[in-house]
């Protein structure tokens, strides 16, 4: 084990979010908040000498496998999150040192589940801290880190085969230096693009950027405790529900459709864009149907909206709330469930199983059922017109099994934390899918604060896992070996 290797790289992540820190209390003294700009510009300070240290004494490292990509992976998002609490724990009020923590978790996994009750009382800066924590989450500190690893050395840009899952990189290639920029630009300029829209529909320049980051990263984080209800725009709307669903794109795809330099696959002719797509929209037709049948709504139109943005932000595990679902009927919160478990493509932002290991598994099965009946046949599973192995097929249903094991495993423990059966299932998936919000007591308009402080820890861990593609967690414990 190189254990040189995984402080070093560690410590270079830690830099990169103490220098997110620091832009967070500029924003704290734009907005004239010395609350926040103090536990920012500490915090950042804390975090920059332990970032620094390892960066500096340790040095550079080329024999880094798999191994230790994973352990560099996990340790990273764990110390990011551990840092990234500081501020919170600064500034105090609600943030007890496990809510500080869970605040930080939700963020840097881009979960968006809250503890807070009053979000409007928060700082400026801090507001911006906590939305700015999920935005470089999103993005991956691991493939940011990589950038500067792969800058030097293209080999040792296998930090960025352990933070992404093999399907994402597929579109790429498989060259990661180019997968890890690739990444870079596309949620930059969809982060721009994104508040400039924004703002021209009548948000203010804060609201604009903070809202912009929050949805490219599929987080959900917002300044207001109303969320997006806040607005009551359609113009707002139609901007973020684009946004989240670009988010939940495989960026490679985007890549290649709006930059004419790049030929190949686009969205376009993508078979899982197109299955991505096509699922919004029939449970976005299927929801809005049900809540005009059950009186929910009083026009199409107006349910069509509701539905549209809701399985918009659920399917890309985002967490934007403009009405309160947790009072829809059983089928539109059934279809509510299903989405936050299937979510966006890899490659993307999004969390959840993803769209691309559902289908290959459906067609492994329908592939499966098919050499049943007909033994003398071979048959093959493709995907966007390419054949995938047995392996890849075999990895996808492993996934799906242990995804779906540890969400059984969370609501048993929610349940016997004390929470309500509604409550406990909906949190372990939304927590797990890093969707943010479910139903019950940790519904739209409630949050998690009044979980106990360990239901607060197992939320965490769940949100770790479902970030991290689990298995880096499996692989630091010796449980799987790659």
């Amino acid at each position: 084990m190189n254990t040189a290797a995984i402080m070093r790289y560690c410590g270079v992540s830690l830099v990169g979010v103490s220098l997110l820190m620091m832009a967070s209390a500029c924003v704290a003294w734009h907005e004239k908040s010395e609350a926040a700009m103090i536990p920012l510009s500490y915090s950042g300070l804390l975090t920059a000498t332990a970032g620094i240290f390892p960066s500096i004494f340790v040095p550079k490292q080329k024999n880094i496998g798999i191994r230790e990509g994973f352990f560099i992976v996990t340790f990273s998002w764990i110390l990011a999150c551990l840092f990234g609490a500081l501020p919170y724990l600064m500034y105090g009020g609600e943030f007890t040192p496990v809510n500080a923590f869970f605040e930080s978790v939700s963020g840097f996994t881009t979960t968006g589940a809250s503890i807070l009750n009053d979000i409007e009382a928060l700082p400026n800066g801090l507001l911006f801290w906590r939305i700015a924590s999920s935005w470089i989450g999103g993005i991956g500190i691991v493939a940011l880190v990589s950038i500067f690893i792969s800058a030097k050395d293209d080999k040792l840009s296998i930090l960025a085969s352990a933070e992404s899952s093999d399907l994402a990189r597929n579109g790429y290639g498989r060259r990661k230096k180019r997968f890890v920029y690739t990444m870079l630009t596309i949620y930059t300029g969809i982060t721009v693009v994104s508040a400039i829209a924004l703002r021209i529909c009548g948000m203010r320049w804060f609201d604009a950027v903070t809202h912009a980051m929050s949805a490219c990263s599929t987080c959900g984080f917002s300044t207001r405790n109303a969320s997006i209800a806040a607005f009551d725009s359609i113009s707002i709307e139609v901007v973020l529900a684009v946004a989240m669903v670009l988010g939940g794109c495989n960026f490679a795809l985007l890549q290649a459709t709006f930059l004419p330099s790049h030929k190949g696959r686009t969205i376009l002719n993508s078979e899982v864009f197109r299955s991505f797509i096509l699922c919004i929209m029939a449970a976005s037709v299927m929801t809005a149907a049900d809540l005009l049948l059950n009186g929910r709504c009083e026009s199409f139109n107006g349910a069509l909206r509701q539905a549209v943005f809701q399985i918009a932000s659920i399917s890309t595990t985002t967490g934007f709330a403009t009405t309160d679902t947790d009072t829809w009927p059983p089928l539109s919160i059934t279809i509510l469930c299903l989405c936050s478990v299937f979510c966006g493509c890899t490659g993307s932002t999004s969390g959840g199983i993803k769209v691309d290991r559902a289908l290959l598994a459906a067609k492994g099965m329908k592939s499966r059922l098919h050499s049943l009946a007909h033994p003398s046949r071979v048959m093959c599973v493709k995907i966007d017109g390419h054949i995938r192995r047995t392996e890849e097929v075999e990895d996808a249903c492993t996934f799906i099994l242990f995804y779906l094991g540890l969400i059984v495993a969370g609501a048993f423990v929610n349940s016997v934390g004390g929470m309500d059966l509604r409550s406990g299932i909906s949190a372990s998936i939304a927590c797990m899918g890093n969707v943010g919000p479910g139903f019950g007591s940790v519904g739209a308009t409630g949050n998690y604060s009044g979980l106990p402080d360990a239901l607060k820890v197992s939320s965490m861990v769940l949100m770790l896992m479902g970030r991290l593609e689990i298995y880096p967690f499996f692989m630091i414990f010796g449980i799987y070996k790659r």
